[in-house]
């Protein structure tokens, strides 16, 4: 009787250890999917800001590649 409930015992905590993984792998999912959404407001929000910096780097960037090359 004993190895019985130590077997179904030992079952029980399988089990439980596999929905404890189960659930962090959920917890996961979620917390990439809410940081992805928070990048894409924070993009929306500051696009022409975005937009400037990046044209001002192409710009020096351009700028400093005619230099050296010259």
């Amino acid at each position: 009787m004993l190895e019985l409930l130590d077997s179904l015992y030992i079952m029980a905590m399988c089990r439980i250890n596999c929905l404890k993984e189960e659930e962090r792998g959920a917890v996961d999912l979620v917390t990439i999917v809410v940081l992805i959404g928070i990048a894409i407001v924070l993009a929306v929000l500051f696009r022409s800001r975005i937009e400037a910096l990046l044209g001002t780097l192409f710009d020096n960037i351009e700028s400093n590649a005619t230099k050296a090359t010259s």
